[in-house]
């Protein structure tokens, strides 16, 4: 009996000795979430600007240019001057913010006179990008569509998420960082 449990346990480690043999890792390489999102966004896009063509559309007696950046606006007042904002300027400027219905959703009394170092300083997208269309004592109106505001999250306050806006702008002053532009 001593001899048969003996050869058990020296064939138990034997046999246990030996490697592992490991697990093959389960792969799947799929761009299915990826091929989801990407269409689910470009319905949203669709969406959004079909929305936007039409308040183009009902807004007849104005001309509205499409900008180079994803966002479409029209120039109610145009100054005489020509000097556009560069890096570093600082702009002194009014706006107010409309949902593609026209009720207001920000007013410049909420938002008040507003500063901003052109390029060195965040804000949202579109209204970096539009303010440097303009020039000193112009007043564009501009139509944002949601991935050049606030996108998916909103701003957690009265714009909603994936919500095309309208802004009206006011560009005050422009005070140039190197006076010999």
């Amino acid at each position: 009996m001593k001899n048969n449990i003996c050869f058990t346990l020296i064939a138990f480690f034997l046999l246990s000795c030996s490697n592992p043999i490991p697990r093959k890792p389960i792969s799947k390489k799929t761009g299915t979430l990826m091929e989801q999102s990407v269409s689910l966004n470009k319905v949203l896009i669709k969406k959004e600007e079909t929305a936007l063509l039409q308040v183009i559309a009902l807004d007849s007696l104005s001309t509205y240019n499409a900008s180079s950046n994803g966002f479409w606006y029209k120039i109610n007042s145009k100054s005489n001057h020509t000097y556009f904002p560069k890096e570093e300027d600082k702009v002194i400027y009014t706006y107010e913010v409309f949902d593609i219905n026209h009720s207001k959703i920000y007013g410049k009394e909420e938002i008040g006179i507003r500063n901003y170092v052109v390029d060195k300083q965040e804000i949202i997208e579109g209204l970096r990008d539009g303010l440097k269309m303009m020039n000193e004592g112009d007043n564009f109106t501009f139509l944002f569509p949601s991935y050049k505001m606030y996108g998916y999250l909103g701003d957690h306050h009265k714009i909603d998420i994936n919500q095309p806006l309208i802004y009206k702008v006011q560009l005050i002053k422009i005070n140039k960082q190197n006076e010999s532009n």
